[in-house]
């Protein structure tokens, strides 16, 4: 059912994210009931599941039900957590060549947010997603970087988020540097001040791009932050999902202020 009763009438709120390294049991069934509700036989979602999994179809396995259909619901079951997100990319690309891709994303964006899952699908990559604020704040960040023209800033801004999505490990200090680049770069062009460092555009700068203090000391800080933590990684001092999520967060909010403030 692509528009079922509840989701006509507004009863799928949003759910708290509560599910990041995991695949539940709702989910696999749930991607399997989108496929299905597509109009894709097992045998077809055999084909879609067999190279991910790099397993052969069972040459036993010849009648749709219940040999295939069972054979898919055990390779589905017992995969890896990340396998599970690797399938939904590929059946993405399957819909891209029957010009369907983007009905297949909506449902199984709907299917995350139902399920409160920490993923969405964005172009057929599965990327991390955040909060409401998070998600606000990010997209905004990333349109006004593309208005601006600058495709290193939105490169880097695209990294940090691409680094946080890798399974079955985020790369949490890449993040943090790719976030702390995307700021530096945006710095620079509102500033000026090409070479510069960003705590040294802080310090000479501040006024001018509208940031008081303590806001430009808070920055400052936060670009040694990420020199400690992600560039000069010491034993025992490593950062975690949280904390990458947040400095990517405020790296966002800082860019849309600075770009706000571009002449």
């Amino acid at each position: 059912m692509g528009n079922p009763f509840s989701r006509r009438h507004g009863f799928r709120p949003r759910r708290e994210i509560t599910v990041r390294e995991d695949a539940p049991e709702q989910l696999r069934a749930g991607l399997l009931g989108i496929l299905t509700d597509m109009g894709l036989s097992f045998s077809d979602i055999r084909g879609v599941l067999c190279p991910v999994l790099h397993v052969f179809p069972d040459p036993n396995n010849w009648s749709e039900i219940p040999n295939v259909r069972d054979e898919v619901l055990g390779l589905i079951q017992r995969c890896d957590w990340y396998s599970v997100y690797d399938i939904a990319e590929a059946c993405y690309e399957f819909w891209v060549a029957r010009n369907r891709a983007e009905e297949f994303e909506q449902r199984l964006n709907d299917l995350f947010e139902e399920l409160g899952i920490g993923w969405q699908m964005r172009e057929g990559q599965i990327v991390i997603r955040g909060d409401q604020e998070f998600e606000r704040v990010v997209a905004q960040a990333g349109a006004q970087i593309e208005d601006a023209g600058l495709r290193t800033a939105k490169t880097e801004i695209e990294e940090a988020r691409f680094d946080l999505s890798r399974r079955p490990q985020p790369d949490i200090t890449g993040t943090i540097q790719h976030c702390m680049a995307a700021l530096e770069c945006v710095a620079r062009v509102v500033s000026g001040d090409e070479r510069a460092t960003l705590g040294e555009i802080m310090q000479r700068h501040a006024v001018e791009l509208g940031i008081p203090r303590p806001l430009d000391g808070a920055i400052e800080r936060m670009w040694g932050y990420a020199s400690e933590v992600a560039r000069h990684l010491r034993e025992g001092r490593e950062p975690t999902r949280e904390e990458a999520e947040f400095v990517l967060s405020i790296s966002a909010s800082v860019v849309a202020y600075l770009l706000q403030r571009r002449p």
